[in-house]
């Protein structure tokens, strides 16, 4: 892994949460002007998360043992706020009888660390579990990562390698509207 190593942790020892939280923010923090959906937990929100051993934490460390990637994974689909797991239920009623649905919550590389293996590392780990337990899984990407080739086509591009089917789930469309008349602002 090029002087990396990855380790899969249940619980954030709490005197790491805030260098995991900066890395989060580092990465995920400029989405807050990309999307009108939230993409950015809150600080409560996101230490629930990594305090939580329901969780699974795939980390990528670099040699000064700083994180520089982070997936999180689930089966206890409950800890995920945003999703339905009577739906994921619903959808895959065979995995639900073996306890085999699985959600992935966050994944991020650190911006100095995107063109390295980090990335990889953590799909290939988080996809070794999903094989072995034969799984389903459910993952959400915003519309401004979506829409970005390298990073959808690469992510499929490394899942590919596994026998495995993959298909939109559900979306959402948000709209906005500006009222222009009058001496109303126009939008931006």
């Amino acid at each position: 892994m090029n002087n990396l190593h990855l380790t899969v942790e249940t619980k954030i020892p709490d005197d790491q949460i805030a260098m995991f939280h900066r890395l989060y923010e580092a990465t995920f923090g400029p989405l807050r002007t990309k999307t009108l959906v939230k993409q950015v937990l809150e600080h409560d929100e996101f230490r629930a998360e990594m305090v939580d051993p329901r969780v699974d934490k795939h980390v990528v460390w670099n040699d000064a043992g700083e994180p520089i990637g982070l997936t999180t994974l689930t089966k206890h689909l409950d800890t995920i706020s945003w999703i339905s797991p009577e739906y994921l239920t619903a959808r895959f009623p065979e995995h639900a009888a073996r306890d085999a649905i699985y959600y992935v919550g966050i994944t991020l590389v650190a911006p100095s660390a995107r063109q390295g293996p980090a990335f990889r590392a953590m799909i290939e780990s988080v996809v070794q579990v999903l094989v072995a337990d034969r799984a389903a899984v459910g993952w959400d990407i915003c519309s401004y990562n979506s829409t970005r080739p390298w990073f959808t086509d690469r992510v499929l591009t490394m899942l590919g390698t596994a026998n495995l089917e993959v298909s939109v789930e559900d979306s959402l469309i948000f709209y906005g509207a500006w009222f222009t008349g009058d001496g109303a602002t126009k939008g931006g």
